[in-house]
């Protein structure tokens, strides 16, 4: 896990680069013993948060913390749910993220909240164990969803106030094992974001979770030189070119969605 110390580093070299951080890159930052400091790091150099969670560990004393003004949105990956909780009824699960939602609608109006159901296209998205979910948030808040929605056309509806139900498909998370898909394509990596691993290792996006691409360390150099390295310069001019000229790039389906 991340300490602290190199949290704070972090933060404090993209606080005039980024309009927000994501707290993670593969895992729940629920997880992490020392949210509640990640929290304030972020507050106190005026961050704001864009947090995505299953809710799975979302307790009492959790639900207070993600009320922080400094989180701008919070998304909750419903459908992970029975992914890894395949033989569970989800009554109780769903039960904590709505009374945290009705929470926020009273002492965080401003705040953004995500419902995703990214896997409603896909073969385990009509699954009745994961529709059920859907019917019951058309339950309690007493609206109906378009379940065949075109997700490359609209992504997001509105459920009440500022909570969304966001829709998308499955995607494979990309690694060097699995066959080229193609060598051209472009992608919003290094564009609108990059990732940190918890060793301090920068990668070019999100999905990069195994480290594929290092394009260097901010335990031995800024985020700014890193960013300015030979390895992400050609790589954020391939995907002007839309030319993908790393490994991993090249084995990655969800450059897809950006054809």
């Amino acid at each position: 896990m991340m300490s602290v110390d190199l949290f704070e580093n972090i933060i404090s070299q993209v606080s005039s680069l980024t309009d927000q951080v994501c707290l993670h890159l593969m895992g729940d930052p629920l997880v992490h013993p020392k949210l509640s400091e990640f929290i304030q790091i972020c507050d106190k150099y005026r961050t704001k948060v864009f947090f995505v969670t299953n809710g799975v560990l979302l307790r009492e004393d959790k639900m207070a913390l993600l009320l922080h003004p400094i989180i701008r949105q919070i998304n909750f990956s419903l459908h992970s749910y029975n992914d890894n909780f395949p033989d569970r009824d989800p009554s109780v699960y769903l039960e904590k993220i709505f009374n945290y939602t009705e929470l926020a609608f009273k002492e965080r109006a401003d705040l953004y909240i995500n419902y995703r159901l990214w896997n409603l296209q896909e073969p385990r998205g009509i699954d009745q164990k994961n529709t059920s979910i859907l019917e019951r948030i058309e339950k309690y808040y007493g609206v109906q969803m378009n379940k065949s929605i075109d997700v490359k056309a609209e992504k997001s509806i509105r459920i009440k106030n500022r909570l969304y139900l966001h829709y998308d498909t499955e995607f494979t998370w990309p690694s060097l094992d699995l066959p080229v898909i193609g060598q051209q394509g472009t992608c919003l990596g290094l564009k609108s974001h990059f990732g940190i691993l918890s060793d301090g290792t920068v990668v070019p996006c999100c999905l990069d979770k195994e480290a594929a691409i290092p394009l260097g360390n901010v335990n031995t150099d800024t985020i700014q030189n890193i960013l300015q390295l030979p390895r992400a310069v050609n790589l954020l001019e391939g995907f002007r070119k839309k030319i993908l000229v790393e490994d991993l790039c090249q084995r990655c389906n969800y450059i897809e969605r950006f054809n």
